[in-house]
This record gives structure tokens, sequence and C-alpha cells, in this order.
């Protein structure tokens, strides 16, 4: 078998492109050329549209008719290039220039060449001062129906920060402000600055950069964003919706000192705490040296002051009591209590006898009632007890029989006798009877 040399192959038929997007495969892809012009025709359908952003850069290019701008997303970082014919921006009523805000009415193109897509501008209007004002106050009451500017998140500045953030401008009046009086009021003062694009198309970004870089560093206690006045249009990037929730987000209390009193931004809002100017702010983040040393001074009197009344109080009780006689001669209190105390000890011993006396007269009359009641007493008066051998008390002379062993007993003694058959009788005696 003949295996054909390479230049001997006959070339294999090419397969038809593919006519939609769908049907490529990669033994069948599309040629760049043929995607660059599918979408130059998609893009070519497109109705014109009316579209907002702002000015970045404008080239302007006299006698050629067309000049070329770049538009920017007001909120991210998204662009697009737009040519406009040099007619359309003699005909606007204010010199276009970088950082305007701006509709365009565009028609979208695509340029199958350079694979890049641009808006063709024949209309351009920029955004009045009116309706600026009413967007932010749109803006304002959604970012606070939210919660971002309740008085509840705002934290309280640090006494003696041990370093202080300030986001500023290059070379700016407002830093300098800052910078000085902080110095003046607190000479230690150390501070990390920042300093960025505070006006146009890079404020934005420039300032959201170092304000997260200056949250995250420990040292930092408070953070100053400090800018000199301007117009309306000057300050709008400081209530960027961006900017305002990374502000109130921020864990490092924040001194919003933007433009002058009567200039409100929306972080003024969301700051912690609000200066009217950058030399307030620096009068809020630091204590003043001399003020403090003069409340020391005051302190350290008043507590002299209070010391010394304390003392001098005291030592006019120490004496007051020290001239008491009691105090001057101590047993002089014993010697009027001895004598209290011997005669309460023979008031004691005069009751103690009298009572005693009591008790043996009312012991001795007791003592006669028991006696007086006492068989005892009976038996004295010649009386005697008959009792039979069993210790039963003879009643009767039924009670026993003659020749029965009987025990009597008498008041000095018992003895026995016996019954006999009938006993004499002898009449009782006069004492008997009474």
């Amino acid at each position: 078998m003949t295996v054909p040399l390479p230049e001997q192959t006959a070339a294999a038929p090419r397969p038809a492109p593919a006519a939609t997007a769908a049907e490529t495969t990669p033994e069948n892809p599309w040629p760049l050329r043929q995607l660059s012009v599918k979408v130059g025709e998609y893009v070519s359908r497109m109705s014109p549209i009316w579209v907002e952003g702002q000015i970045v850069q404008l080239n302007r290019r006299p006698g050629a008719g067309l000049s070329f701008m770049t538009l920017r997303d007001v909120d991210v970082d998204m662009s697009f290039s737009v040519p406009v014919r040099e007619n359309v921006l003699r005909s606007l009523p204010v010199e276009p220039v970088p950082g305007a805000r701006v509709v365009v009415h565009a028609k979208p193109t695509f340029w199958t060449k350079r694979g890049s897509l641009q808006l063709e501008a024949d209309d351009i209007r920029p955004v009045g001062l009116g309706e600026l004002l009413a967007r932010l106050e749109q803006l304002r009451r959604s970012l606070a129906a939210e919660g971002l500017f309740e008085a509840s998140r705002k934290q309280p500045l640090p006494f003696l920060p041990r370093t202080v953030g300030l986001i500023c401008g290059r070379e700016s009046a407002a830093e300098r402000d800052v910078v000085v009086n902080a110095e003046r009021r607190w000479p230690a003062v150390r501070f990390a600055i920042r300093e960025v694009a505070v006006q146009g198309a890079r404020a934005v970004k420039e300032v959201s950069a170092a304000l997260t870089e200056l949250d995250a560093a420990p040292e930092v206690d408070v953070i100053v964003i400090s800018r000199g006045g301007g117009s309306l249009e000057d300050l709008l990037p400081f209530s960027d919706e961006q900017l305002v929730r990374l502000v109130a987000g921020a864990r490092t209390p924040i001194v919003s000192a933007i433009g002058h009193e009567v200039d409100t931004p929306l972080i003024d809002l969301a700051a912690d705490v609000r200066a009217s100017t950058p030399t307030d702010a620096a009068k809020r983040v630091v204590p003043d040296i001399q003020a403090e040393r003069d409340q020391l001074t005051l302190g350290r009197t008043r507590l002299r002051a209070a010391i010394r009344t304390r003392i001098d109080r005291e030592q006019s009780a120490l004496e007051a009591m020290r001239s008491r006689p009691v105090l001057e001669d101590p047993s002089s209190i014993l010697s009027g209590r001895e004598e209290e105390i011997r005669s309460r000890i023979a008031l004691a011993r005069t009751l103690m006898g009298s009572r005693l006396d009591r008790a043996r007269d009312e012991v001795v009359h007791l003592g006669r009632q028991v006696r007086a009641l006492s068989p005892l007493a009976t038996l004295e008066r010649g009386y005697a007890v008959v009792q039979t051998p069993d210790g039963g008390i003879l009643r009767s002379p039924d009670d026993s029989a003659p020749g029965d062993a009987l025990s009597v007993r008498v008041a000095g003694g018992r003895f026995g006798v016996e019954r006999t058959a009938q006993d004499p009788y002898i009449p009782p005696t006069h004492e008997e009877t009474s």
C-alpha cells in the first residue's frame, strides 16, 4: 500500500461557515472577522438612547469637525468613548469641562476592525443645578430611610488619638489648616496623611481607597476627610452613594470637614462628627494642651483648697474634743461613777435583805401551816393511830377481833398491842375535848 506524500494529497473541501453562533463547532468555527461583522450588525439595529455620565476627558480638535470625550458612569468605574461633532459642543450653553455631569443622546456603534464599542453623540445636555439637588435629596431620603444617618450609629471621638488619619487634596489649604491647628493645640499629635483627588472623576475612587486603607490601620483612632469650599458640582463626589455607605460602615470614628458651614454633602450626615471647616475639625480631634493645663492647674488648686478645708475642719474638731474635761482628766468620769456605783450597790443590798427577810417570814409562816395540817401535829395532841398487821388503819372496833395484834402509832413512836375482848371506857379529858 502506498501512502501519498503531503504534497500529493488532495486538499479537503472546507465546510460552509455556520449561519448562526449556535451552529459553530470546534471543526467549523467563525473567523474573527465574521464575529466582528455579526456584532456590528447587532449593534447597528439598536435605537439611539439617552444616557447619563460624567465627562472624564475631552479632546477637542479645532478644524477637524469631530471631538472625542470619555464618558464615565457616576457611581462605578465604567466608561465609554463618545465621538461628538464640534457643532454639538458649540451649541451647549456652557463650556463642557472634565468632571461635569451630562445627559447624552447617542447611537451605539461598533468598529469591526478594532472590535470596540462607542457612542456617537448628536445631542448633549448638561445636568442642571436644580436636577442635581433633586437627585441628591432623593438619595438623602433613601439613605436616611435605611438608617445610615441615625444618631445611634455615631461613634464618640477618642480624647487623645494615637494617630489622626487625614484625607485631603494634594498640597491643599485644608491640609495645612488641619495640621497646623492640630499641632498648635497638641504639638505631639501624629498624622497619617493621604493626599487624593477631591474633585473630578477620580475623587470617589481615590477617597474611598484612602478611607479603606486608614480604616484598616490599627494605630489610626480617628479619620478626618477634609476639603476646602467649592461649587455644588465640585463637592458632588462627597455625596456619592458608594462613598457615603463606606463612611457609614467604617469602624473608625470619622470627622467630615467638607467645604464651608453652608455646604452639606451627604457624608456630613453619615460621618460621626460634622465639622464646619477644616480648622473646626482640628479642634475636634485633639484637645487643647493649654486648656488642659489650665484645667489641671485649676483642679490642683481646688484639690489643695478642699484638702486644706478638710484638715482645718478635722483639726478644729480634734481641738474641741481635747478641750472637754473628760479628756483633760480622764479619772474624773470614773470618780463620778464610783459614788453612783456605791450607792446602787448599797441600794441593791438593802433591797436584797428586805426581800430575803420577807421570804424568810413567808417560809416560817408556811412551815407553821404545814405543821398545823400535818397528822403528826394531831398525834402530838395525844391522839394515836391504830393499824392492823397489814398496814390498814383501824377505824372501828368491828374491824378487828379480840386477840388480834395491832400497831399503835403515837407522836413519840410506834408500839404493838393485842386486842382484848372489850376495853374499859375512859371519858375524854378537858384538854382532849378542847
